[in-house]
């Protein structure tokens, strides 16, 4: 029954964010778990990579660019899915970027950036998502990403957290209008990852960053795409049909919260 549980065959999934990093290992993960995986990405031809891997392998997947911080865009690309296959069962918006500057010299157009990516984008995915699983009768799975920058301050990182920090409260909210639909709404709270978005310009500094976030970390390292990607099947399938408004925290145990 826990393999059966992860078992996506005959679902499908738009992931956002797909060309790379996280994003591109949760495509390829749901895909192998047998979804029918729609990649987008505001790099399309990053998507349209992410899609080959999956089809080479056997998989089922097709890609789009996609801009998520425009309503209308991310309206469409829901109704392709829709027009694809009928139904879509997953959504997960894992779309995001990232900006660093002190909250003293943070200006309204860093904010703005940001949220509207970071948080407008994944509003926008909750709602089309939701709206489309309701109007196909119901059940479906809408999982966001958040950050481990909901749990603790971070110098530098003011606008980041606080758009993490409001993804966190959609989900919450989310979860309890849609629950009565059967749908399940929740994030994943990354740690510190080793994606595109962290990289640094030479292998020293990257070892220089990432060595004493390893030392943080109970487990002793920094994590990869594929630790998030696995969290987000998890959510994603009938592994966790009970679970909804939580926030799950691959995060090697840096930070351990109530």
């Amino acid at each position: 029954m826990t393999v059966i549980a992860y078992d996506l065959t005959g679902r499908t999934a738009l992931v956002t964010g797909a060309a790379g990093g996280i994003g591109r290992a949760s495509a390829v993960l749901l895909a192998e778990a047998g979804a029918t995986v729609h990649c987008a990405d505001l790099d399309g031809a990053g998507a349209r990579r992410t899609a080959e891997r999956i089809n080479e392998s056997g998989g089922s997947a097709r890609a789009r660019a996609l801009d998520v911080a425009d309503r209308a865009q991310v309206a469409a690309a829901v109704a392709a899915v829709r027009a694809g296959g009928g139904r879509l069962d997953i959504m997960a918006n894992i779309a995001g970027i990232m900006h660093s500057s002190p909250v003293l010299e943070t200006a309204d157009s860093d904010l703005d950036r940001v949220l509207a990516v970071n948080f407008k984008g994944v509003l926008y995915g909750c709602q089309e998502a939701a709206r489309a699983m309701i109007e196909q009768g119901g059940g479906g799975s809408i999982v966001t990403m958040a950050s481990g920058a909901i749990d603790t301050g971070a110098p530098g990182l003011l606008c980041y957290g606080v758009a993490k920090a409001a993804v966190v409260q959609l989900t919450k909210t989310l979860a309890t209008e849609v629950g009565r639909h059967g749908i399940r709404v929740n994030a994943v709270a990354p740690g510190w990852i080793r994606t595109p978005m962290t990289e640094r310009g030479s292998e020293e500094e990257q070892r220089r960053v990432e060595e004493p976030m390893a030392r943080r970390a109970p487990l002793g390292r920094v994590g990869e795409p594929a630790d998030v990607a696995h969290a987000v099947l998890h959510l994603a399938s009938d592994a966790s049909s009970f679970t909804t408004g939580q926030i799950l925290r691959p995060n090697g145990g840096v930070a351990m919260p109530w």
